[in-house]
C-alpha cells in the first residue's frame, strides 16, 4: 500500500488558497517527499502528517518554487530530534545547491546523503521502493519521477511441502530471502509463483510533453502531471515557458495508458481550473483536478 498526498497544486508562487506543488508518499513507516517549495511545511501541517519519517527527498529541478522551502524543513526535522540519515536525490549540482541553501541551516543532527542523477535517467532503490528519475524538457535541467512498489509471487505451500523444505524456512523464503539450513540452500524461486502486479506512481511537472514522460508513466496507477494552463489558446505561452496545457497532459495520460491522472502546478492566473475539466476528459476520461491535500491510498489489486 502507498499513501499518497498532493500537498499543494500551485506553480510559481504560493497563494492564500493554493500551496506550491509538492508530493508526499508514505510506505512502511517512511516517507518520500518530492519537491519542497515555499510553504511546504505549512501544507504538511495542514494535512496532519509528520516531518520526522521523511527519509528521501526528490528534487525535480532548481527553481525556487520547488526547492526554497528546504532549509526550513531541514531545521524542523532537526528540531524533531532526528538523527537518521536523510537521502536527497536530484539533478547534477544538487550538493552545491542544497549546501548553499543551508547557510541558514548549517548545523543538523543528521547526515545528508546526496545522490545526483547521472544522465537522462537513473534508478534508485530506497526504502523498499524503486524510484526512477527521467529527464524532461524545461528551461533548466529537470526530472520526473516514478515510484514503484514491486510485488513478488504468491507462496506455494504445496511446492514447499513436496520439496521437504523445513517450516522455519518458509517465512524468509516468502520475503524473498535465500536460506541455508543443514548444508542445504533454499531459494525463493523454489516456492514463489510469478511476480504479481505491483503499484506505480508517476510525478511530472515543469516540462513540455516529451516521449520520456509517457514511456516512464506507462501503466501507472496514478499519474500526477502538470497542467499549467487550462486554455488551449495559451499554447504559445506554454511552449515559450516550457510548460503544458491540460490537453497536452491528457494526451500523455492516454498514451501512457494510466489508470488515473491528477493535474497540478496551476498558473497563478488559472483561478478556475474546473472550467476546463470537461473538455480535458474528452481526451482522457479519468482526469481529475489536483487540490491541496488531495489524498489517495493505492492498494494491490488482490
Amino acid at each position: 500500500m502507498l499513501d499518497v498526498c498532493l500537498l499543494g497544486c500551485g506553480g510559481m508562487l504560493p497563494l492564500p488558497y493554493r500551496w506550491l506543488t509538492s508530493l508526499m508518499v508514505r510506505y512502511n513507516g517512511s516517507t518520500v517527499l518530492i519537491d519542497c517549495g515555499e510553504g511546504t511545511q505549512i501544507a504538511i501541517r495542514e494535512k496532519g502528517w509528520s516531518f520526522k519519517p521523511i527519509d528521501v527527498i526528490c528534487i525535480t529541478h532548481f527553481h525556487g518554487d520547488h526547492i526554497s522551502g528546504l532549509p526550513g524543513l531541514l531545521l524542523t526535522m532537526g528540531n524533531a530530534e532526528r538523527t537518521e540519515p536523510l537521502t536527497i536525490i536530484g539533478p547534477k549540482g544538487l550538493e552545491r545547491v542544497v549546501n548553499s541553501l543551508r547557510v541558514v541551516a548549517p548545523e543538523l543532527p543528521f547526515p545528508i546523503i546526496f545522490k545526483e542523477i547521472d544522465g537522462k535517467e537513473q534508478t534508485f532503490s530506497e526504502l523498499g521502493l524503486t524510484i526512477e528519475a527521467f529527464k524532461v524538457q524545461h528551461n533548466v535541467v529537470c526530472y520526473g519521477y516514478s515510484i514503484s512498489l514491486n510485488r513478488q509471487g504468491k507462496f506455494d505451500q504445496a511446492r514447499a511441502k513436496e520439496q521437504n523444505i523445513p517450516l522455519q524456512c518458509w517465512n524468509p523464503l516468502q520475503k524473498g530471502e535465500t536460506v541455508i539450513m543443514d548444508g542445504v540452500t533454499y531459494t525463493p524461486d523454489m516456492v514463489l509463483g510469478p511476480a504479481r502486479k505491483g503499484l506505480k506512481l508517476t510525478y511530472c511537472t515543469d516540462t513540455r510533453p516529451v516521449s520520456s514522460i509517457s514511456e516512464h508513466a506507462k501503466g501507472s496507477d496514478l499519474f500526477i502531471c502538470e497542467g499549467m494552463y487550462g486554455d488551449d489558446e495559451e499554447i504559445d505561452k506554454a511552449k515559450s515557458h516550457k510548460h503544458m496545457t491540460f490537453s497536452e497532459a491528457a494526451n500523455l495520460a492516454k498514451e501512457a495508458d494510466v489508470k488515473c491522472m491528477w493535474l497540478t502546478h496551476y498558473s497563478p492566473s488559472l483561478v478556475h481550473p474546473k472550467n476546463y475539466l470537461k473538455d480535458t476528459r474528452k481526451i482522457f476520461k479519468e482526469t481529475y483536478l489536483g487540490e491541496d491535500g488531495k489524498t489517495v491510498e493505492l492498494n494491490f489489486e488482490d
